[in-house]
């Protein structure tokens, strides 16, 4: 048990950090950060090696990631506590609108490129991680992480192009 305690010590930062680019939720990260962590000590048996341990994890978060989404699938009702907290009271109402349609349109652009582009494109630009950070959740090194980056950004670039 002292060993988990040790893996949770040494992990649980980077998960969480990896959650929080998936959800962009702090509460829900740190939950499903516990839950990544339960669900290790449940089938640590079923770790093979054959990976690092932090892609293991992060794995399995991943999946609980989507298991949640699924979820929240079912109950699309937002309510209006959630709606006006995203308001700024800082900024005009035009602003706020110019920011989501630009935020929107990157998301759209990032949903074309491939999976394991758009991930370090996630961790990258929202989960403010370092391509050594990304290169490590991965499996991957952190030269892979910054050339991925640097092509997906490129590929959205020439998709604005074309789209013009």
């Amino acid at each position: 048990m002292q060993e988990m305690e040790e893996i949770y010590k040494q992990y649980s930062t980077t998960i969480y950090k990896y959650l929080f680019c998936l959800t962009h939720n702090q509460d829900l990260s740190e939950e499903l950060t516990q839950e990544t962590f339960l669900v290790a000590i449940n089938k640590i048996d079923q770790f093979r090696g054959e990976s690092k341990l932090s892609v293991w994890l992060c794995q399995i978060a991943k999946h609980l990631w989507y298991k949640e989404l699924k979820k929240a699938k079912k109950d699309k009702n937002i309510s209006l506590e959630e709606m006006t907290e995203e308001i700024s009271f800082n900024q005009t109402t035009e602003e706020i609108i110019d920011q989501k349609e630009e935020k929107i349109k990157l998301f759209q652009d990032m949903q074309k490129l491939d999976e394991k582009s758009r991930e370090v494109m996630y961790l990258r630009l929202i989960g403010n991680l370092s391509y050594d950070e990304i290169g490590t959740i991965l499996g991957k090194t952190s030269t892979w992480a910054r050339v991925t980056f640097f092509r997906a950004k490129q590929k959205i670039k020439e998709v604005n192009q074309v789209e013009k």
